[in-house]
């Protein structure tokens, strides 16, 4: 396998063959997984519709670390599709906040559908939320999107009454350090079983598949002119895309590169003042003609000022007035494809520079954490018992 003009020997020398595969791979993960949720549709309608039906429900999309971005990426376009239904509520809210704050998450009485995120299904706070929302809630369901058949999560909620386990194929069981198939296969599962509207999987592939085969030579000149700081934006969802994308940077090279993300609005909000001449950003351009007014007014600041090298991600050639830069980004999907739809696409991207700058910097992308500090599946955890009173 060859990914970005490094053939398949040098990814093994470098210690990146599983991060390369696992980015490349994508286009026909997302096949594989539209399949999966399509023969499972009828067990999938059976259990969430006559949740959907409740006019008091509650959806809480959960998760740790990237698994808790998934949620926020979904969070918007799940409420925009169910708002005409009056009392339901969806809201995006970590495993680690619910562990560490159940009286403040969690909602006794209140129907609850818990839709948890997670690639292994081990992580200690993703089984402790599990618990925990059925201690306290009351009436909780539980959907799990996972990628390991063997994991905890889905061996405990596979046989539970008011649950249902959408088990992912193996080959998004990310084997590398970094999640990227298990993201992105975790995200558009979840929005095709919901029913949301998405431009087709072949659609998005193929986007993906365009990113892969022709942006070798930008992203190698990105990383050529060496940066300190990277930035990412993006509105709504796409601010769950854009931590996510962050996060990539920040593992793929081991904490060396100070990686921030943000929405374009929130930016000027003091978070700007990480800007210096070594500093790339990223700013997806929101697809809602609305937002994305918001989305330029910065992108034409920034580029005015000149601090940092600024590289704009869109669906269209963008007006008059703010013309595609050299190194803007055109993504290979309709202009009126909602963002949801931009979110796993853009991420190949903001991916293959992460692992570009991981292997100029000397790292090993598949094993990134030269001291050990974090693991692929967290550690040293403690669960602490409901009842233990505060010291």
């Amino acid at each position: 396998m060859s990914l970005l003009n490094f053939e398949s020997a040098e990814l093994d020398r470098r210690g990146a063959p599983h991060t390369a595969r696992e980015i490349a791979q994508q286009p026909q993960v997302w096949r594989t997984v539209h399949a999966l949720v399509q023969s499972q549709r009828a067990a999938i309608d059976a259990f969430l519709q006559p949740l959907l039906a409740l006019p008091d429900l509650r959806i809480v999309l959960t998760g740790a670390g990237s698994s808790a971005f998934i949620g926020q990426c979904l969070t918007p376009a799940l409420l925009q599709q169910l708002g005409a239904r009056p009392g339901i509520r969806v809201e995006a809210i970590a495993t680690t906040d619910i562990v560490s704050n159940p009286a403040q998450c969690l909602q006794p009485g209140v129907p609850t559908l818990l839709v948890s995120f997670a690639r292994s299904g081990n992580s200690p706070e993703s089984l402790a939320a599990v618990e925990l929302a059925d201690a306290t809630v009351g009436e909780c369901h539980h959907l799990a999107v996972t990628c390991a058949a063997e994991g905890t999560l889905a061996r405990r909620l596979g046989d539970r009454e008011r649950a249902h386990v959408l088990l992912l194929p193996d080959e998004t069981h990310d084997r590398a350090f970094a999640m990227t198939s298990s993201f992105t296969g975790m995200l558009l599962a979840a929005a095709w079983a919901f029913g949301m509207a998405l431009p087709s999987v072949d659609t998005l592939g193929d986007a993906a598949r365009q990113l892969l085969a022709t942006e070798a030579a930008r992203l190698d000149a990105l990383n050529a002119q060496p940066f300190e700081r990277v930035v990412v934006l993006g509105s709504n969802g796409l601010q769950g895309l854009a931590k996510e994308a962050a996060l990539k940077v920040l593992e793929l090279s081991d904490g060396r590169l100070v990686a921030l993300a943000d929405s374009p609005l929130g930016f000027r909000h003091g978070p700007k003042t990480i800007l210096n001449d070594r500093t790339l950003v990223l700013i997806v351009l929101s697809n809602d003609s609305y937002t994305r007014r918001y989305d330029l007014d910065l992108l034409r600041e920034l580029r005015r000022q000149g601090r940092g090298r600024i590289v704009a991600l869109s669906t269209s050639a963008l007006n008059a007035e703010d013309a595609l830069a050299a190194d803007d980004v055109l993504l290979d999907l309709p202009v009126n494809a909602p963002d949801l739809a931009l979110a796993p696409v853009a991420l190949v991207f903001a991916q293959c520079l992460a692992l570009l700058a991981s292997l100029k910097l000397g790292i090993t992308p598949d094993n990134p954490s030269a001291s050990g500090t974090v693991t692929r599946v967290v550690s040293g955890v403690i669960i602490h018992p409901l009842a233990t009173p505060a010291p």
